[in-house]
């Protein structure tokens, strides 16, 4: 895996597909630690320059044939910008891309979370990956199996190409395991950060870029924002 720059407009293998998973921008509430998941927050304005700015280098250096997202706005909006930087006319929206539903913590700030709500941040915090959130709120293993299945649809429709996948922090960590699922953590996503996976054969994932954050260098915004570790959401 690499975090430097990278050659961006190499071919893709006939039998694989190439995907570069970007995670939105930043919003007011991942400036706040306020806990997102299905609550559709936009981008504030340091997140519209973040989506200009990753679209704008994705437009240089990479040939896409498509641009998906989840269908929260903060994923879409930053969609948008890469599409018409690509010349894509249309992103297609998949909710199975969506944050984590984390239940009764939606709306809270992570700091005050314990108090307001133990049973759900007792979950929240647990090492099970099969616990379930107070309020509605996904396991892990649900949003693992929603989202790892969303991005092998992804591949298998777009064998040979290279594609953009827009999502959240969360999401990103889940897909990351699929990949390396004896690895140590990836670490923390930050917001606009390019992470290029390729599939081939159908279900063999590997890791090509991880966490590449460098357009972001020169704008003062990359230390900003919240969450993509594992309080994200």
């Amino acid at each position: 895996m690499a975090n430097s720059n990278y050659p961006g407009s190499g071919t893709v293998g006939p039998t694989c597909a190439e995907i570069i998973v970007v995670r939105h921008g930043e919003t007011v509430w991942n400036v706040d630690g306020r806990i997102q998941g299905h609550i559709d927050v936009e981008l504030n304005d340091v997140g519209r320059e973040q989506a200009a700015v990753v679209a704008d280098r994705i437009s240089r250096e990479f040939k896409v044939s498509a641009v998906y997202s989840s269908d929260l706005k903060r994923a879409s909006e930053t969609a948008e910008k890469i599409a018409a930087s690509c010349g894509i006319a249309e992103v297609i929206k998949d909710p199975d891309l969506r944050e984590r539903h984390l239940g009764d913590l939606q709306g809270l700030v992570l700091r005050e979370a314990a108090k307001v709500s133990d049973a759900a941040y007792r979950a929240f915090k647990s090492h099970r990956t099969n616990q379930n959130i107070p309020g509605g709120g996904e396991s892990l293993d649900k949003l693992y199996q929603r989202c790892t299945s969303s991005l092998e649809r992804i591949a298998a429709k777009h064998t040979g190409e290279r594609v953009v996948v827009v999502t959240h922090g969360g999401v990103i960590r889940e897909l990351y395991q699929r990949a390396c699922p004896n690895g140590k953590s990836g670490g923390r996503v930050l917001n606009t950060s390019i992470n290029i996976f390729q599939i081939s054969d159908g279900d063999r994932w590997t890791i090509k870029t991880w966490g590449d954050v460098s357009h972001l260098n020169e704008t003062g915004y990359l230390k900003s924002g919240f969450g993509g570790d594992k309080t994200s959401g």
